[in-house]
């Protein structure tokens, strides 16, 4: 079941062991909106989907961010915390990757094995 979102914003809906919980989320889909991501930002409303994606890097990122990667079905297959300047390793499996700010993901019970769903308006 292939998904295709465009940019802009919506929610991300976390169904884990607190029930569903909703986080702000802006999509970005297109090359240069995935291209961009959170770079040049000092913080961030909730999450951002790079869609499709398979690896991020924080090279000139202000911040350390957590990197989920989720597969086609939207589970979470690893959530990591990457300072600046790191380059992450391509995921097998995974077809989109959220970022957050560091900390963040660990609040909304984003973890290995959960899954999410994209709500845009």
């Amino acid at each position: 079941m292939a998904r295709r979102w465009r940019d802009g914003r919506g929610a991300l809906i976390v169904h884990g062991e607190r029930g569903d919980v909703p986080v702000p989320l802006e999509v970005a889909s297109s090359y240069r909106a995935r291209t961009k991501g959170l770079l040049g930002r000092d913080a961030v409303d909730g999450a951002m989907l790079l869609t499709p994606a398979g690896s991020v890097h924080t090279f000139r990122m202000r911040m350390p961010i957590d990197v989920a990667y989720l597969d086609r079905r939207l589970h979470v297959i690893a959530v990591r915390t990457m300072k600046p300047g790191r380059l992450g390793l391509p995921r097998l499996r995974s077809r989109h990757v959220l970022e957050a700010e560091a900390g963040a993901m660990a609040g909304w019970g984003v973890r290995a094995g959960v899954r999410v769903t994209v709500d845009v308006r």
